[in-house]
């Protein structure tokens, strides 16, 4: 059980099911995918495809629909961003969370492993440009997630220590990015039947063993 009480260093948020709910918005463009190759995207498909980068779920994709990758990931990529562009929520508890963090001074970074464009039209969509101090992409590091190298790009923009900084997770591959680059983990499952291995596991930003696993303990959710 982690014991920290001070705020971190810094903060570091994963973006897709953790920050914003896009999930639901990458499972319906996933499931209109797998429809137009003649195939039903089942539940097996998306623990695969959880977190993983773009990179990493075209050699998936390719392996399920026996297509080349390279096409398959251009046409999720294309059916996401309709759905984003349609509208899209912070999780439940973000907004505030992001506030309370903002308040205490502690400095905020998005690291993910979609791209940059993706991202940006999220945090758009959600009302939450400019929230975070640093965004890192999987397009802007040598290797994407499960590697550290995101987060510690993100913690070096914020002139962090990365053992010092707390990430805060929804996938395993998320997770495990997190833990090698030394950081302190809270992990939020996104997908039901997600095991993660992190410091703290909550079922949502809400929990209050979130605020205090961020030394929040006196704010307010």
């Amino acid at each position: 059980m982690m014991r920290r009480r001070m705020p971190p260093a810094a903060a570091l948020f994963d973006n897709d099911g953790l920050t914003l709910d896009t999930e639901a918005a990458w499972t319906r463009a996933e499931v209109a995918l797998f429809a137009q190759h003649g195939q039903t995207f089942t539940i097996e498909h998306k623990r695969e495809l959880l977190g993983t980068s773009m990179a990493a779920s075209a050699l998936t994709l390719e392996r399920m629909l026996g297509r080349p990758g390279d096409e398959l990931s251009a046409e999720l990529y294309a059916l996401v961003l309709e759905e984003v562009d349609a509208g899209i929520e912070p999780m439940p508890g973000a907004v505030a969370l992001l506030r309370a963090l903002r308040a205490a001074g502690v400095p905020l970074a998005m690291v993910s492993n979609s791209r940059r464009g993706f991202v940006e039209l999220g945090l758009d969509a959600a009302g939450l440009t400019g929230a975070f101090d640093v965004i890192v992409t999987a397009e802007e590091v040598a290797r994407p997630k499960p590697a550290p190298d995101a987060y510690l790009a993100a913690a070096a923009a914020l002139n962090a220590d990365p053992s010092a900084c707390i990430v805060l997770e929804d996938s395993p591959t998320g997770v495990a990015a997190a833990r090698a680059a030394g950081a302190v983990t809270i992990g939020v499952p996104s997908l039901p039947g997600v095991s993660l291995e992190a410091d703290v596991v909550a079922a949502s930003l809400e929990d209050r063993a979130v605020w205090r696993a961020l030394g929040l303990d006196g704010a307010a959710a």
